[in-house]
């Protein structure tokens, strides 16, 4: 396994082919549509009503597509492991109505306050689904596996109090302006949904502040992250703020891929179940690492060069970044994990690099293209450079403990039977 991790995670971080070996089954008849539906649906409960921050965004779609995959797995005869359950089926059931069923039983419990629209809208999508016995036992199916993934998450350390420790002396994570937000420390002690604990793949940690690598560090972000930067251009701008935007343009890529490639429902269900819950996991690993090395952000670094004791920095008490840095230690970047997590699973699952993808945002208007899972991550890892607020060698860090965290998923779950 270890050797496997070293191979993987080079692959993953430079822009080599992964051997083919993803897509287990061949596609099948069956549509996809009411799985890219209900994970559109979920989406609209997670971000569009509840606007949950993406520590906690991550486990709600990994609770409700584990749910869906459970469902549609059983119903198509098991062909993959489970991930928690497998009710007893016939295959006659509908999978429609389990998809639904799972689906929207697991957000009414995650989101009690949306209940009525969310029923509204379930009562809607059964309408369309023949009366009868399919339709009945779909639902029951899916039903169980809601449940199941309901219990297994109870009392999981989600919503907790804990802040990260705030530090005064060099180095040191303390709160930055200009929102000096504390939030999302819970997340390091969140149970895993597949590592065996958080800190399984504890990093290094952050570079000396005394050393080549944190001067260069230094110097790169000083001068590109500044808001008034006058070397970043305007599409490195478009990135920063594009990949920063908190409605995730990965949910859009995710649904695209399973279009574009003509999955079938479980292979569907089984992509969405796998890229969500490695991001959840990876997200735990990482916020996991912040807490450890409670490192400081750039603006604070920059604010307070004078003092860190390295004779090639230089400080100026009034540099800001270009984004607003969110309220956590720097090291390591909780986008570059989540972003090296979703790419490693998808070139495993896929078995291929070059697959042509693009998504919107929201915040900025723009779309950008990418001709490879790489090369997004690649961009991701600069923009977080571009946009002032993570040292590159968090966001390096951080996309190799969610690469490891999705080798480690696709080793040990989801497998075909």
């Amino acid at each position: 396994m270890k050797r496997a991790l070293a191979l993987m995670l080079s692959a993953v971080l430079a822009p080599l082919a992964v051997p083919a070996a993803a897509l287990s089954s061949p596609p099948s008849a069956t549509s996809n549509a009411s799985v890219i539906t209900w994970n559109e649906y979920a989406q609209a409960a997670i971000w569009d009503v509840a606007r949950e921050n993406p520590w906690v965004q991550s486990r709600s779609f990994a609770m409700v597509q584990g749910a869906v995959y459970d469902a549609v797995n059983a119903i198509a005869g098991r062909p993959y492991e489970p991930y928690l359950s497998a009710p007893r089926t016939t295959g006659r059931e509908s999978t429609d109505a389990a998809v639904a069923a799972a689906a929207h039983r697991v957000l009414a419990a995650l989101f009690p306050a949306q209940r009525d629209r969310l029923q509204a809208q379930y009562d809607t999508y059964l309408a369309g689904i023949p009366d009868g016995r399919a339709e009945q036992s779909g639902i029951a199916v899916g039903e169980r596996t809601a449940d199941a993934m309901l219990a297994a998450r109870a009392g999981d350390g989600a919503f907790g109090v804990e802040a990260f420790p705030v530090g005064t002396g060099p180095g040191q994570w303390r709160p930055t302006p200009p929102t000096f937000a504390n939030a999302g420390a819970w997340s390091a002690d969140l149970r895993p949904f597949v590592l065996p604990r958080a800190d399984l793949f504890r990093t290094a940690g952050p570079p000396s502040l005394t050393g080549a690598t944190y001067t260069r560090d230094f110097g790169e972000i000083k001068v590109i992250g500044a808001v008034n930067s006058a070397t970043r251009t305007a599409d490195q701008t478009d990135a920063a703020r594009w990949w920063h935007d908190r409605r995730l343009g990965q949910w859009e890529i995710n649904r695209q891929l399973a279009v574009t490639q003509r999955l079938s429902a479980v292979q569907s269900a089984r992509l969405l179940a796998m890229v969500n819950i490695a991001a959840s996991d990876a997200n735990t690993a990482c916020f996991n690492e912040k807490r450890h090395w409670g490192f400081w952000r750039p603006v604070t670094a920059i604010q307070l060069a004078d003092t860190d004791g390295n004779p090639d920095t230089t400080g100026d008490p009034t540099w800001m970044p270009l984004l607003i840095t969110p309220g956590s230690p720097d090291y390591t970047s909780g986008h570059a994990c989540a972003t090296g997590s979703n790419m490693t699973i998808l070139r495993l699952f896929f078995g291929r690099d070059d697959i042509p993808f693009h998504a919107t945002s929201a915040d900025t208007g723009t779309t950008r293209y990418f001709t490879s899972f790489s090369g997004a991550l690649t961009e991701l890892i600069n923009a977080r450079v571009w946009g002032g607020i993570h040292f590159r060698s968090a966001d390096t860090a951080g996309a190799g403990v969610g690469a490891k965290t999705s080798l480690y998923l696709y080793l040990h779950t989801f497998r075909r039977r």
